[in-house]
């Protein structure tokens, strides 16, 4: 017995750390989903850098500031796999 699932689309998420992806993105998920999911990591990523930006940390360990910017950077990375799966299917 054989059952016949649906036909998805989904584009891999970029992945630095592996050297194969394990998340995707489900490109056939309407645009107003795909929509909010950029708007939820862009707000994320910009109040996180607001308030990075506003603490004053009077010894900045070099380990801090990495843990930061690599934070902002995977938010930003998904911001931007997310818009290329809305361009593709434009």
């Amino acid at each position: 017995m054989t059952s016949k699932s649906p036909q998805c689309s989904y584009a891999p998420m970029s992945h630095p750390a592996t050297d194969h992806p394990v998340l995707f993105i489900d490109a056939d998920a309407p645009l107003s989903d795909l929509h909010a999911c950029v708007i939820e990591r862009l707000n994320a990523v910009l109040k996180y850098l607001d308030l990075m930006a506003c603490i004053h940390l009077p010894d900045h360990a070099e380990h801090d500031i990495n843990t930061v910017t690599t934070i902002a950077r995977i938010l930003v990375q998904d911001v931007s796999d997310i818009f290329r799966v809305i361009e593709q299917s434009s």
